[in-house]
């Protein structure tokens, strides 16, 4: 496939959704997947989108409009779903040692299992922080700790201080209403998904 592709099993894993959901979402928004080999499936044809695709699915379940058919409120209760899950926002550093300064930042519902199909494209990312997070907030947190930064894709950007990026996202859920507290297994996940060392676990603010 394309560079540019995406799959749509790891798209749904970076939302924290079934693929069948997802497939909900794109017949309604008219996007007609493409069939490929999977590098990961034993040699079987998967379902893949272009990031341009991706990017008007994602900007529809941050809107919360994925249907055409706006006066049907039980058209599509998906994206409803999804604005209302909590998570994390995970602040990752792609290139420790090549590019330092080349980070990616996002919600998901499951960190390690998004960092896993991230590793694919990305394989030595790692985690510098997260903050608990409702998927709602995603896009304006992108916005605030990406200010002054240089924008290589839609999550991902360099900055000279990774630092200062970090302590923009602490100033930012700082401000935000206060999540439950992990469980000692989602403590557990946080370290199995490779965090930096040094960085702190996730924690209510």
């Amino acid at each position: 496939m394309a560079n540019d592709s995406i799959s749509v099993i790891d798209l749904a894993v970076h939302h924290g959704i079934r693929k069948q959901q997802l497939f909900k979402v794109l017949k309604r928004l008219g996007v007609e997947p493409t069939m490929g080999l999977g590098t990961n499936n034993r040699g079987q044809r998967i379902a893949y989108i272009s990031q341009d695709e991706a990017s008007i699915v994602e900007n529809a379940l941050r809107s919360g409009d994925s249907s055409s058919d706006s006066g049907d409120e039980d058209a599509d209760p998906i994206p409803r779903v999804l604005l209302a899950e909590q998570g994390v926002f995970y602040l990752l550093q792609l290139e420790p040692s090549h590019d330092p300064g080349r980070f990616k930042v996002g919600f998901a519902g499951n960190l390690p299992e998004r960092l896993r199909a991230l590793r694919c494209s990305a394989p030595f990312a790692q985690v510098v922080a997260r903050w608990p997070c409702k998927r709602l907030w995603e896009k304006t947190a992108i916005e605030s700790v990406s200010a002054d930064c240089e924008r290589i894709h839609t999550e991902v950007f360099r900055t000279p201080s990774l630092a200062s990026v970090r302590e923009k996202c602490d100033q930012f859920f700082a401000l935000m209403p206060q999540l439950n507290v992990p469980t000692k297994e989602r403590e557990a996940e946080f370290k199995s998904a490779g965090a930096v060392k040094g960085s702190e676990p996730l924690r209510s603010q």
